[in-house]
């Protein structure tokens, strides 16, 4: 019997469905001899190594098999049976590497086509090899999304870029997502990459990261927002739309989804306006609202009840609606950013200094950079470095209302620099505690771009001497915040020009540095005062540069006709130094003197002349802070 005839005969034996159909291909070949078919005969038992022929040889030897019992391989009738139904099956879905399914739904059995792990059948498969299966799943559908980009016209290396910010998180979801729909009836016979795709087709994924990408967001900061929009892709372009409705443009607009935190893409349109319209409520402008949310976008994860904690926060230290809105303004995290914890602790420490609860509100008002800083790392290194120098509590509040953005600076790569400088140009520790309290805002210039350069400027083109720079920067701290180009060149110049020389002009800076922050509108009409009406010589001015500090109007011009009326003449310093009562007696006092001369008996008249009279201003310090 031939092997199409022995097949035949054993059919009705194996039970097949009636559904199922058994196909034969026969290929042309030669005739058969019957030595050939006898040689097929005796070479039954061994059959070479083809395709199914596990399958073949299981047929040819059935007819040896018991209904019920072993055959001599040792297989099973039902074993026997699972095998040729799924060999014989009409149709075998297409596999790819990594699918867990053997064969297809459709089959007599799915059980039978499932590894032997879902069976409960080995308890100890292998967990790696499932691992391996999930593995090659992922990278199929990260080549699948990479197709979909390429199809949106994405480049290559920018699509590889962004699948890699995806992976897993997104991909993940795609996967699942495509194995899920297998329920549904319409991809019930769909493969794995159809699935994967339409699911990515549904999603729109790929054009809303070419409108991503178009608001100027990066692709990290697009792998971001996918993965954290938790499968909700349309929230990040109705958030976007949002955010660019209240001006929020450019790369801020990521900024601001990311920053915001993952409820952000949950919360609706009505209760981000609510949040804008409360801000716009309590002074912060509409204009504003873009700067203020790009700035800190923690505001918008806030809810209404703690949002007005956080703004009561503020007015109850005695700020209204308008410092309000321009400390939010300047710096938006003073609301937004920090724990309620953390700025109770921190207005605690400012009030250590002295300062009342609306002294801290106008101080947060005018800098409120202040809640941005730490206070262990870096108000308390600050304060000892002040106390070390000779700085009272007294001088530390002065500072810290004055300049406040002090307080925000960096000690070693700032301040101790700077205090360095003064000291190695002469200044005495005192005299930098004292120029440091008198003018706090010497500590926020630049120390190689702005103080250095005054000093080199001072002592190469002003004729200030090495020996006394330390004393006109310790007298004279506000020199350093003058222009070279704008107030100190034009000074000298303008000295120079009265015929004055360059060292002469160096010994009056050291006398009195302030010489050089006067406008030259101010010093021409003095000048021309002093030598034309009071026919004054050069001298009197180099002797007292002072002169220029003194109102024309209201000093010089009154005191000088009251010595030409009572016909007398003082020196510049007795002429000006003095209060109105003492330069009064001082007048009565020549007037006198005069008269007695002129009557004769100034022999007995002992000289105490102002010009020669040095008791009592010889000892006064000629480097106080002026009156006028």
């Amino acid at each position: 019997m031939s092997c199409q005839q022995n097949f035949a005969h054993h059919l009705p034996t194996l039970r097949f469905p009636v559904s199922t159909t058994v196909v034969f291909i026969r290929r042309h070949q030669p005739p058969i001899s019957a030595s050939s078919l006898h040689h097929s005969q005796e070479t039954s038992d061994k059959i070479l190594r083809t395709h199914n022929a596990k399958s073949t040889s299981l047929l040819f030897l059935i007819d040896k098999a018991s209904p019920k019992g072993e055959n001599q391989n040792g297989y099973e009738y039902d074993e026997i049976s699972k095998l040729l139904e799924l060999s014989m099956a009409r149709k075998r879905t297409p596999q790819f590497p990594g699918s867990i399914y053997v064969q297809s739904p459709a089959d007599v059995d799915v059980n039978s086509s499932l590894p032997a792990i879902f069976n409960g059948e080995n308890d100890d498969y292998d967990f790696e090899v499932i691992m391996r299966a999930v593995e090659i799943r992922r990278e199929v559908t990260l080549e699948i999304f990479k197709e979909a980009m390429r199809k949106g016209k994405f480049g290559i290396t920018y699509s590889t870029n962004l699948a890699s910010k995806l992976f897993p998180e997104f991909i993940d979801y795609v996967m699942i997502q495509a194995a899920s729909i297998k329920q549904l009836p319409e991809f019930a016979n769909s493969s794995f990459n159809v699935r994967a795709k339409a699911c990515l087709e549904s999603s729109n994924v790929v054009p809303l990261i070419r409108w991503l990408k178009h608001n100027g967001l990066s692709y990290p900061q697009i792998g971001k927002l996918i993965c954290s929009s938790r499968g909700n892709i349309e929230s990040i372009r109705s958030t976007a739309e949002w955010l660019k409705s209240i001006h929020v443009n450019g790369r801020f607009i990521g900024v601001a989804l990311l920053r915001a935190g993952k409820n952000i893409l949950e919360r609706n349109t009505e209760e981000l306006d609510e949040i804008v319209w409360y801000l716009e409520k309590n002074g912060v402008r509409r204009e504003w609202m873009g700067y203020v949310v790009s700035r800190c976008p923690e505001l918008l994860s806030f809810s209404m009840e703690e949002l007005k904690n956080r703004t009561n926060f503020y007015f109850d230290m005695g700020m209204n609606e308008k410092d309000f809105g321009t400390m939010v303004f300047d710096f938006p995290k003073v609301l937004g950013f920090y724990s309620f914890e953390e700025m109770n602790q921190k207005v605690a420490y400012l009030k250590e200094f002295g300062l009342g609860n609306e002294d801290v509100g106008r101080l947060l008002a005018f800098r409120p950079q202040l809640m941005g800083c730490s206070i262990e790392e870096r108000w308390k290194p600050l304060v000892k470095y002040l106390y070390y120098l000779g700085i009272s509590r007294d001088g530390m509040r002065r500072i810290l209302t004055v300049k406040p953005m002090v307080f925000c600076f960096d000690l070693e790569s700032n301040i101790v620099q700077k205090v360095q400088f003064f000291r190695d140009i002469g200044v005495q520790q005192k005299g930098i505690a004292s120029m440091l309290v008198k003018f706090p805002s010497l500590l926020t210039y630049s120390l190689y771009k702005k103080i250095r350069p005054v000093v080199i400027f001072l002592l190469t083109k002003a004729g200030v001497s090495q020996t006394d720079i330390g004393k006109v920067i310790g007298l004279g701290p506000e020199l350093l915040g003058c222009s070279i180009s704008k107030k100190l060149e034009p000074n000298v110049k303008y000295f120079l020009s009265l015929g004055i020389d360059l060292k002469t002009l160096g010994e009056m800076i050291a006398d009195f540095p302030m010489l050089l922050r006067y406008n030259i509108d101010i010093l021409r009409p003095k000048y021309r005062y002093l030598r034309r009406t009071m026919v004054r010589p050069l001298n009197d001015l180099i002797e007292f540069p002072r002169f220029f500090s003194y109102s024309l109007e209201e000093r010089i011009i009154p005191r000088h006709k009251i010595l030409v009326e009572n016909r007398v003449n003082f020196k510049l310093r007795y002429m000006l130094s003095c209060t109105d009562e003492n330069f009064h007696q001082r007048v009565e006092a020549a007037v006198q003197r005069r008269q007695m001369f002129e009557s004769g008996i100034s022999n007995n008249i002992e000289s105490d002349s102002p010009t020669d009279d040095s008791s009592e201003d010889e000892t006064e310090d000629e480097f106080s802070t002026l009156a006028d």
